[in-house]
């Protein structure tokens, strides 16, 4: 992930916990980086948003999509190494109410860096350490089949890649 403003869902417990155990047997150092998250902005689909967007015009653009976009609940498909690295994910379908949420970011006339993948909704479960075949094999078998639940999202401004400051956050569905 470039840095600037990007956008996820932390999860809530009890989802949170499972995810949270699942990066600490795999790799404990994302584990204590950051709390699980659904990445909506940032890293697929649309680059992050430029740093030096001021607060209010974040505000101004996000908080009509957020009122706006009723609660959803989405299933995670099985595991997968993202776009040709070492990173595994548990993706989401990329289409359905989270692309039409992607997609109204998008449109929001906030300005965004370049994109460098295909958008790909999803919960980052292995990011820093390198993993054997055996590890790949276990984490690639998980299967997560309670839905996650997105009800709000937050924005944040990255300090490092293990780092970042929270803006706003803004519950959905309170005008919808």
């Amino acid at each position: 992930m470039k840095s600037g403003i990007i956008i996820l869902s932390e999860l809530r417990s009890p989802l949170r916990e499972r995810v949270l155990e699942i990066q600490r047997q795999f790799d404990p150092k994302l584990a204590r980086a950051a709390n699980p998250h659904l990445t909506i902005t940032g890293s697929s689909g649309m680059g992050p948003i430029a740093t030096g967007t001021p607060v209010e015009d974040l505000r101004a653009a996000l908080e009509p999509i957020a009122r706006d976009t009723t609660p959803m609940a989405l299933s995670f498909l099985k595991p997968m190494r993202f776009m040709q690295t070492n990173v595994v994910v548990l993706p989401l379908d990329p289409n359905g109410p989270i692309r039409a949420l992607h997609e109204r970011i998008k449109k929001s006339g906030l300005r965004f860096e370049q994109e460098r993948f295909t958008f790909t909704p999803h919960v980052t479960l292995s990011f820093f350490r390198e993993l054997n075949d055996v590890a790949v094999e276990k984490l690639l078998a998980i299967r997560i089949a309670e839905p996650v639940v997105i009800d709000h999202f937050s924005v944040h401004r990255t300090v490092s890649i293990t780092d970042s400051k929270q803006l706003l956050d803004f519950p959905l569905g309170r005008g919808a």
